[in-house]
């Protein structure tokens, strides 16, 4: 029984591989690329003067420098939900995609079943009866319009869409991570100006309450140092707050419990300057960034899915064949007289549906063109990202050095300010306007170092990549972050 069993599944098999080898008509259409609204620029517009190709680096992050950043990446990327559940997702598409793979080939069963029954009658009397079955069932189904090859090439997209999706939600993780550890420096920073600040008011204070307790200054005077202090403080509160708020959301991305912590003292050399990024070509976004190849991943499935909805409008092929033995004794089951086999030829073809079978074909159509929109949005959306990326690194940077240049006239004019009141030329409130306007321009500062940093960040997700320079020579000066 064994080898005959063998036998019609490998004549099965045999069958299917002939057809499947001889190939099948795969009605619809094939994927090919969508034209784009617009044609790609040779070069992005805010990117002049930046030579060289892009070079994608899958550790980008360590260009900061920074071994706890490097920790906290490396927790997030082992232990964020979001991550785990996009990788639940790629582990799902794969079981489909096995799933419609396997209705390409025959399936083959083994039945067995038996019983024993005892009846009763006024002319037999009682009887008992005893019936046998074993068999070995298959059936296939003939590919003939293509209709399972389309479903497998569409799980099959499904499942690249899902792998796609899955990087651009690591690359998303990443980047907030980064951004929010960022954050948390700028934060502390903030305090610590805020805090420098408040030392130097509270002085200030101190000194114009002695002056007017000897009638040597103005109320007016003392009013406004006693307002900048108080305003000082009263800032004190939120940046705590964001700083809180910045640290729980860094938590959440790398699997820990929310909480606080108290800020660090963070370095006046915490900025660093990082080299220029080259943006490569815009064409090249299109290979480079995971959530445009999800994309296109979509498209192909949605294609493929037209050709299945044509193709059910076919007649459908399917083979069936059981082969096995049905006996009255146990015993003598698989003799060769008990011998059942049997082979069938069906055909279903549809004559009328009341344009069932169509509607779905035109709905299959109506999704790939709308595939075809939300892919040509994203392609633009990601040529804006980076466009606005290379600008906001171009005008931040150019700020900075306005800045950097404005926080020395200030430290200058302070300076000034305390000469000409010590000398009797000027009363206290240009001193007291000069430190407000000097300690206002270094939260500036950090404000807009941020904005710098935290822009490459968004300069990475928008090339869909990172740039391979990590044991490059990084100088304190320069303006090239």
């Amino acid at each position: 029984m064994i080898a005959k069993t063998m036998r019609i599944c490998l004549s099965l098999a045999a069958l299917a591989a002939l057809v499947l080898s001889a190939g099948c008509l795969k009605v619809g259409p094939d994927y090919a690329r969508p034209e784009l609204p617009v044609k790609p620029p040779p070069a992005y517009q805010e990117a002049a003067g930046q030579a060289g190709p892009f070079q994608d680096s899958t550790r980008w992050w360590e260009d900061f420098g920074d071994p706890e950043l490097n920790r906290l990446v490396e927790m997030a990327l082992q232990r964020n939900q979001d991550l785990a559940q996009a990788t639940a997702r790629v582990d799902e598409l794969q079981a489909l995609f096995g799933q419609a793979r396997a209705a390409r080939y025959p399936q083959v069963d083994i039945k067995g079943s038996g019983g024993k029954q005892r009846t009763q009658s006024l002319l037999a009397g009682a009887a008992e009866t005893e019936n046998y079955n074993l068999a070995v069932a298959a059936t296939f189904e003939v590919d003939l319009w293509g209709r399972l090859a389309r479903l497998e090439e569409a799980s099959k997209a499904e499942l690249l869409n899902a792998e796609e999706t899955r990087r651009t939600i690591a690359q998303t993780v990443i980047a907030n991570v980064v951004v929010y550890h960022l954050t948390v420096q700028t934060q502390e920073r903030r305090l610590q100006v805020t805090e420098s600040s408040i030392y130097a008011y509270q002085r200030s204070m101190e000194f114009v309450e002695g002056r007017y307790v000897r009638g040597l200054t103005s109320e007016l005077a003392l009013r406004q140092a006693r307002r900048i202090l108080a305003n000082a403080k009263a800032g004190v509160p939120s940046l705590r707050q964001e700083l809180g708020k910045a640290l729980h959301a860094l938590a959440v991305l790398t699997g820990q419990y929310p909480k606080t912590s108290p800020a660090r003292k963070i370095g006046a050399d915490y900025y660093q300057v990082l080299p220029p990024v080259p943006p490569g070509l815009p064409s090249e976004l299109l290979m480079r960034r995971p959530d445009l190849l999800a994309a296109e991943a979509n498209m192909q499935a949605l294609t493929s899915r037209i050709g299945a909805a044509k193709a059910a409008r076919f007649p459908t092929i399917s083979l069936t064949g059981s082969w096995g033995y049905s006996s009255t004794q146990l015993e003598q089951l698989v003799r060769p007289q008990n011998e059942l086999w049997n082979m069938a030829l069906g055909i279903l073809a549809p004559v009328f549906d009341a344009g069932l079978r169509e509607a779905r074909q035109r709905q299959a159509e109506a999704r790939y063109r709308q595939g075809v929109a939300s892919w040509a949005k994203s392609v633009l959306t990601a040529f804006s990202e980076v466009e606005d990326a290379l600008l906001t690194r171009k005008e931040q940077l150019a700020r900075r050095e306005l800045v950097k240049a404005a926080l020395k006239e200030a430290v200058a004019t302070q300076d000034a300010a305390q000469s000409r009141y010590i000398r009797g030329l000027s009363d206290y409130l240009q001193v007291l306007e000069a430190q407000f306007t000097r300690y206002s321009l270094e939260d500036q500062l950090v404000l807009t170092e941020f904005a710098i940093l935290s822009n490459r960040v968004s300069l990475h997700r928008a090339l869909g990549g990172g740039w391979d320079q990590p044991n490059q020579t990084r100088t304190a000066k320069g303006n090239q972050s």
